[in-house]
């Protein structure tokens, strides 16, 4: 069926992108994209509580980003 994107298609994507961007920055990319979608579809939408959602989000990436200084040092 030409045009629709199989199981072995989506392997080879991703394995693809392992390769080009590496195992360290794809998590921060999937987190990028699903934060640009999050926020295309709240303006679309209009939620209202579009904000302490980002505020909650934000807070759990810094307690991330402490988290793996700790585990650095």
């Amino acid at each position: 069926m030409p045009g629709f994107i199989g199981v072995p298609e989506l392997l080879l994507l991703g394995l693809l992108a392992l390769v080009l961007f590496g195992p360290k920055r794809l998590p921060e990319m999937g987190r990028g994209l699903g934060k640009g979608m999050r926020e295309f579809k709240e303006s679309i939408t209009g939620d209202d509580h579009a904000e302490l959602k980002r505020l909650s989000v934000a807070h759990d990436e810094e307690t991330h980003e402490e988290r793996r200084e700790e585990k650095a040092a």
